[in-house]
């Protein structure tokens, strides 16, 4: 099985799991607020994310064959951060707007974008 379809199973699955923290945002907001999450809508925006970068990894992985390693590690990067920022947001809004954070974003940005279109590039050309 090619790494991103594998990478994208693993992420389909925190996807899947991190559903719990949705059903906690409706059923127990005050295990939330007890947590000190002070934005938890932010939490499903983390859940869907995942869900629908682990279906990209899956497709991607399973329809180009011959993945470069470097443009895999790119795309995964992506996929799996990506999501992950969401959840410093929960907590706290002002993240954001902190120098590391939007460093990480715009790494993690520039990797999807950069690994997916370089991606399109080697399946298109193969």
């Amino acid at each position: 099985m090619p790494f991103l379809v594998k990478a994208g199973l693993v992420e389909l699955a925190l996807g899947g799991l991190s559903g719990w923290l949705v059903v906690i945002t409706l059923e127990r907001p005050e295990w939330l607020r007890r947590a000190r999450v002070q934005h938890p809508p932010r939490l499903r925006q983390a859940h869907l994310d995942w869900i629908m970068m682990g279906t990209i990894l899956v497709a991607v992985g399973a329809a180009v064959p011959g993945i470069p390693d470097v443009i895999a590690a790119l795309v995964v990067f992506g996929a799996y951060v990506n999501p992950a920022l969401f959840l410093p947001l929960a907590f706290d809004a002002d993240t954001a707007g902190r120098a590391a954070f939007r460093a990480l974003t715009a790494v993690s940005f520039l990797a999807m974008s950069g690994g997916l279109t370089a991606l399109a590039v080697h399946g298109l050309t193969r």
